[in-house]
């Protein structure tokens, strides 16, 4: 049997029997050195792991899962559902669009969707069940949402792409991941409002307009922390690293010094839930580097996307493959997991072809954000549904809705590149030719 089918069938056979995806990683990559190359190989499986976590970039994703957490539990949220609540007004579909609007938002402080649709699910569900929405349909539609948040800066997700494809900008990456993710976020409202008002959801004459004013200087903090990450970004204040030091700083301070929702107690296990998940990332990112080395080794990756190259001669053809195939893997694994393991198969069509790399990262952020509410995994679909006390079964018709609205302005953005690639170079970052 060849080193290559070894190296990769040990790793979905260990997928499948349950195994961690980081054991499975480093799993495949012994089997496959064992297999195809000297035992004494095993002696760089230190070096491997080591060298994939010793990455200055990647102290930007602690500290961002940090961000998230706090303003998680800092009560953001609440006031810009209030806010956001009195800019739309009581209208048949309004709470839906707040939902979208907040969702959008509060992406642009945690860079997690997991994490912001727990946050604004924890909010937005009473009300909208309140007002006569079906759960399964809200619990859909935040999950949707709130998976916006792997494309709007900061993103956990394009901050690892920047680190696995050599000479990518991670500036324009999250330059070039607004406006897609603004579009995504656009395109969900389209079925929901129409929904909305199908069914009568939202009587506007039983709803109440909270104050504008008022709700706007309590919604200030929370929406200026975007406004500085963005722009200490775009003015070279500082770095995207330490753009994520400044965030946590940020939310910290508006956590505990004027929403006063985190105390010092709150502050050590927001930081102990925050390592944890860290810890998990990073040992994934540890054991993924043995299955990179091995893969790359071998000529496993290569001979994969010969394979590819050999289905057809066409680059559109073979980068909708590469979109079914990274949208099922959505479906199963979580970004990082899905960066690491399709990165390295994909970089030689990508290369072959001459995609532009950040607009090819965009694209594969746009379908794993689509992955996080597809059943049967859907992460964030299962943290709302898990707040709304509701089985996942019962959203898989309104998640199919979502999907096709979603997949809509993954496909416009395949067709017009310029939709991600024009302002990452207004801005002046490198992005290529597109």
């Amino acid at each position: 049997m060849s080193p290559d089918l070894l190296l990769i069938g040990s790793f979905l056979i260990a997928l499948l029997l349950g195994v961690p995806v980081a054991i499975a990683l480093g799993l495949g990559g012994v089997v496959g050195i064992l297999a195809g190359l000297s035992p004494d190989m095993l002696a760089t499986l230190g070096t491997n792991t080591y060298n994939s976590v010793a990455k200055y970039p990647l102290i930007a994703i602690p500290l961002f899962i940090l961000t998230g957490l706090i303003f998680e539990r800092a009560g953001v949220a609440a006031s810009l559902v209030r806010f956001a609540q009195a800019v739309i007004g009581p209208r048949h579909g309004g709470l839906a669009v707040v939902a979208v609007l907040v969702c959008l938002i509060m992406g642009g402080m945690s860079g997690s969707g997991p994490a912001d649709a727990a946050a604004v699910a924890m909010v937005m569900l009473p009300s909208m069940r309140k007002a006569g929405y079906p759960q399964p349909f809200s619990a859909t539609l935040i999950a949707a949402s709130s998976s916006t948040a792997i494309l709007i800066p900061p993103s956990i997700a394009l901050i690892l792409y920047s680190i696995v494809v050599p000479g990518v900008d991670l500036r324009a990456l999250f330059a070039a991941g607004l406006f897609p993710g603004i579009l995504a976020g656009l395109s969900l409202l389209v079925p929901a409002l129409w929904l909305s008002r199908k069914h009568g959801w939202e009587d506007p004459r039983e709803s109440e307009r909270p104050p504008l004013w008022e709700s706007f200087k309590a919604a200030l903090p929370a929406l200026f922390a975007p406004i500085i990450i963005l722009g200490g970004l775009r003015s070279g204040l500082f770095t995207p690293t330490e753009a994520a030091v400044v965030a946590v700083t940020y939310g910290v301070i508006v956590g505990s010094l004027i929403y006063r929702n985190l105390g010092i107690k709150d502050l050590f296990n927001l930081a102990t839930e925050a390592a944890v998940t860290s810890g998990v990332v990073m040992f994934i990112i540890a054991l993924a580097g043995i299955f990179a080395w091995a893969g790359t080794t071998l000529g496993t990756f290569q001979h994969l996307a010969d394979g590819l190259l050999s289905l057809s001669d066409s680059g559109w053809v073979l980068l909708i493959l590469v979109m079914v195939l990274v949208l099922i893997a959505g479906m199963l694994l979580d970004a990082v997991s899905i960066y690491l393991i399709l990165i390295p198969i994909v970089l030689p069509l990508m290369n072959h072809f001459g995609w532009n790399p950040v607009w090819f990262g965009i694209l594969l952020a746009m379908n794993i954000a689509i992955g996080q509410f597809t059943p049967p995994v859907a992460v964030n679909l299962m943290v709302t549904t898990r707040i709304a006390n509701i089985r996942l079964e019962h959203t898989i018709g309104w998640a199919l809705i979502f999907i096709a609205a979603m997949a809509s302005s993954l496909i416009l953005v395949m067709l017009v590149p310029g939709i991600a690639l024009w302002l990452p170079d207004k801005l002046g970052y490198v992005v290529g030719n597109w």
